[in-house]
């Protein structure tokens, strides 16, 4: 054997490398191990390429709860009646010392200027209350909204296609019955804390008071918590009320760290939000009218889905797609 016939093996071993199974390769890029990931590079890549698509989707969330719109006009004053009253809480009761007569000393007279001083109030009249009545309607869509949301958001956490308007009706066709009851459910119960919380806030003045003032801040904190993963698994498993609303109060306390930078995302939103409508001399004020009807809404649910979903597959979903893979056991012999 020569010397050439030596080499022939490598070369051939060179030439059909290409072909070789164990060959080292390339290995992933780095916007595949960001696209794989969990974190806030994922988050701000999914927020970038989704931006159009979100926008979408917080255009129905609005016209989703238009009646809503009614009770911004009944609050604005726009169809209440005008009057003069007294701007200061003493002047009934001066007038009410002097049994209604006119002041007879200068020292009654400087008195009376200064406490009967007149502001304009409004009050309000039966189309207040009337409009107010048309905005609860809001009650019945609610929940609609949410879900379609929920899953539109939820498709781009998992990196799948979306088509904003066909998927967010597709997930109402399926979820209807469950939306509408928890919608519901979920419109009283934000609006019974929300009220408690704004009436304790305004009037607490014992400890007791501030006892009840801060537990509602907790009740309100895990409700709202416990809301990223109502939806999310209302549109991806088949469960009932009673069981979303047990799961989710267990993914609250379980997701907490991811739930809590959901909420400082979603408090960064309002807080811009309310500079924009009633800060910074009013020269933003397109801004904080612009950013609820295009951006807030969505990107909030956004930022919730994406906090909720890994957990949700942490626990639920993985385990069944492991479950499905498993092979089947081999039948043993008798």
């Amino acid at each position: 054997m020569n010397e050439f016939d030596n080499q022939e093996p490598e070369k051939k071993k060179k030439k059909f490398r290409l072909f070789d199974s164990q060959r080292e390769g390339k290995g992933v890029t780095k916007e595949q191990v960001e696209n794989q990931g969990t974190g806030l590079k994922r988050f701000f890549r999914l927020y970038k390429d989704n931006l159009g698509k979100l926008t979408s989707v917080n255009i129905l969330m609005v016209l989703g709860c238009i009646p809503l719109l009614f009770a911004i006009i009944a609050l604005s004053g726009v169809m209440s009646q005008a009057f003069s009253a007294p701007a200061s809480n003493l002047f009934p009761l001066l007038r009410a010392e002097t049994a209604g007569q006119i002041a007879s000393t200068p020292a009654d007279l400087a008195v009376l200027a200064i406490d009967g001083l007149q502001t304009a109030e409004r009050a309000p009249t039966f189309w207040t209350y009337f409009f107010i009545g048309l905005s609860c309607l809001t009650v019945f869509t609610f929940g609609f909204v949410n879900v379609g949301a929920t899953y539109v958001t939820r498709e781009i956490v998992m990196g799948n296609p979306v088509f904003p308007f066909s998927d967010f009706f597709y997930a109402i066709k399926r979820n209807w019955r469950q939306g509408l009851i928890y919608g519901i459910i979920d419109f009283i119960l934000l609006a019974l804390l929300g009220f408690d919380l704004y009436y304790l806030f305004t009037s607490a003045s014992r400890i007791f008071d501030y006892f009840l003032l801060w537990m509602t801040v907790g009740i309100l904190l895990i409700y709202v918590f416990m809301r990223y993963y109502l939806y999310l698994q209302m549109v991806t498993f088949d469960l009932s009320i009673r069981k979303l609303m047990k799961n989710s109060l267990i993914f609250a306390i379980l997701g907490l760290k991811r739930n809590v930078l959901a909420l400082i995302g979603t408090l960064i939103f309002v807080f811009l939000n309310v500079m924009f409508l009633f800060g910074l001399g009013g020269y933003f004020l397109f801004l904080g009218i612009a950013l609820p009807l295009m951006f807030m809404f969505a990107h909030i649910k956004f930022m919730e889905t994406y906090a909720a979903y890994y957990k949700v597959k942490e626990i639920m979903i993985d385990p069944l797609q492991n479950e499905e893979t498993e092979p089947e056991d081999e039948p043993t012999e008798a």
